[in-house]
Parts: structure tokens; sequence; C-alpha cells
């Protein structure tokens, strides 16, 4: 006997409501993971856009920020204060592996880069490994973003993705400050339009370059060592964000902010959505979007010059 119509009513709005917050909660998920992936992929492109250079190495300081925020953490007791001491490291390290490796290769074809960069993704591995071994590590939540919103009476979202996405926001806004009105913005938008010129002018490009390849490490570090309390911190994690990176920079178009934010935003939503309403094709249906775009645009949303 079917139940009565004012129970199947009750049941009706009630699965309603769950498809909407499960809907609700992915989409969340999909932002939120945009966000991340844009902080990588906003320095992968800024460095390709300026300096011209293919550095497959980028995902590695996305494992450094990683690995970093896990030790840190474990030393201090606070990701926070692991976060401000770590920043300054990876930035560092960006720097130097700028000034003694990527600085030979300006003059050199791609093929040469990608085998230059390639080979400090092992060393980057191999270091890895000597100091951390080939365990899974975990970073705990801060105990005050360890909470969570109730969505429904048997749903709800962590505080810490919420603040995961806010602080990407906070980067990303600044990101855009610092391309856009300040001097330092006007010269790397200047070197990416016309390099010869802009050293013309006066622009010291051998700093501007260290500055750019410095900034871009820092973001995708920065990304995985907030990334890394809701992630496994584990070997080979860097080589996984660059891939997608790459995607999303094709997507949006080399050397264009706009383009990785808009590439991210797609790619994080097609992710969320696919593990969850198609989990055997979630990977298909992420490379399905960079196809659908390419055949719309072969040069990307935004392609051109960092805006």
């Amino acid at each position: 006997m079917p139940p009565p119509a004012k129970k199947r009513g009750r049941l009706f709005i009630w699965h309603k409501h769950m498809e909407l917050s499960f809907y609700l909660i992915q989409a969340l998920n999909g932002v939120q993971y945009g966000f991340l992936l844009f902080l990588v992929a906003s320095g992968l492109t800024l460095v390709f856009g300026v300096m011209g250079i293919i550095n497959l190495a980028h995902g590695s300081f996305y494992m450094i920020g990683a690995y970093l925020a896990y030790w840190l953490s474990a030393m201090t007791g606070n990701l926070f204060i692991a976060v401000l001491l770590g920043l300054p490291l990876s930035i560092a390290v960006g720097f130097a592996v700028e000034r003694f490796c990527i600085s030979f290769l300006y003059a050199r074809d791609h093929l040469e880069q990608v085998l230059l960069t390639y080979g400090l993704i092992l060393i980057f591995n191999e270091g890895q490994r000597i100091l951390w071994g080939n365990d899974v590590y975990g970073v705990a939540i801060p105990n005050w973003l360890s909470g969570s919103i109730t969505l429904t009476d048997t749903q709800s979202y962590p505080v810490y993705r919420l603040f995961i996405s806010f602080a990407c926001i906070a980067v990303a806004v600044g990101l855009y400050f610092l391309i856009h009105k300040t001097r330092l913005g006007m010269t790397i938008r200047a070197g990416a339009s016309n390099r010869e010129m802009a050293q013309a002018l006066g622009i010291d490009i051998n700093n501007l370059f260290a500055a750019v390849f410095a900034l871009g490490a820092g973001l995708a570090a920065f990304s995985g060592m907030i990334a890394a309390p809701v992630e496994a911190v584990y070997p080979g994690i860097g080589e996984n964000i660059l891939v997608v990176s790459l995607v999303i920079v094709v997507i949006g178009g080399i050397g264009s902010i706009r383009g990785a934010f808009a590439g991210a935003m797609m790619i994080g939503l097609a992710d969320a959505f696919g593990k969850t309403l198609a989990p055997d094709y979630a990977s298909f249906i992420v490379y399905g979007v960079m196809a659908a775009v390419l055949v719309w645009r072969p040069q990307g949303i935004f392609g051109g010059s960092p805006q």
C-alpha cells in the first residue's frame, strides 16, 4: 500500500531539500578547489607569459609548501605560524632556483627548458624523500576552524574549507592590485608585452624575472600550505597539481590571470561534480572541458598578456 498523500508530500519535500543541499556542497567544494588551483595556475601562467619559460617544476613548489606546512606545524603546533615561516622559505627557494638554474634558459629553446625543469622535479622529489621519507602525512586543522556549518539535519560543511576559499580570494585580490595598481605590476605587464622595449626603457629585466619567478613559487607554495589540512601530504603531490594547472593555463590562455581564474573555476566545478555524479569518468570530464574550450577558442578564453 502506498504511503498517504500527506506523507508522500513530506518525503518529496525532504528529498528535494537533500538534493539542493547536495548540489550546494558540491558547488562549494568545486569553488574551493578552483580557488586553490587558481593560485597555482596564476603563478604558472605569469612565469610563462612574462618569462617565456615552460616550468615543469612549478608543481614542486606546491609540494614544498605542503611539506613545510606539515614539518613546521609539527614543530610549532600552529598552522598559521608554519605558513608565516614557510612562505618566505618557499619564496627564497624560488628566487635561488631562478638565479642558479632558470636564468640560464632565457636564450635557450623550449626543449632545453623542459629538460632542465624536469630535472628539477627529480631533484626536489629526491630531496623530499631524504628529508621526510615516503610516508603519507596529515596536518591538523586549527581548533577554531575545525567546526562545521549545519546545512540540513544530516549535512554540514567544514568551516576550514570556507576559510580556504576566503584566504584564496584575499590573495587573488592582492594579486590583482599588484598586477594593475603597482609599479612592479606595471613593469611585469610591460615585460610581458615587449621585453626588449621594456629593457630599453631602463627596466632591469633580470631582477624582474627573478621577482616574477619567486612570486609564482610563493603562490604555489601557499596553496600547498593551506590545502595540507584537507589533503594528504605525500610524495608526488606536486606532479598531480602540475598536470591540472597546465590544463587550466591552456583553457584560460597563456599569460592571462583572468583566464587562469576562469579555467580554475571550470575545472574545480567539473572535478567536484564529476567525482560525485560520474566517478568512473571524472578525469574524462576534466579533460573534456579543456577539449571543448580549445575547439571553441584554440588560444584559450583570455589568451594574451597578464590581465
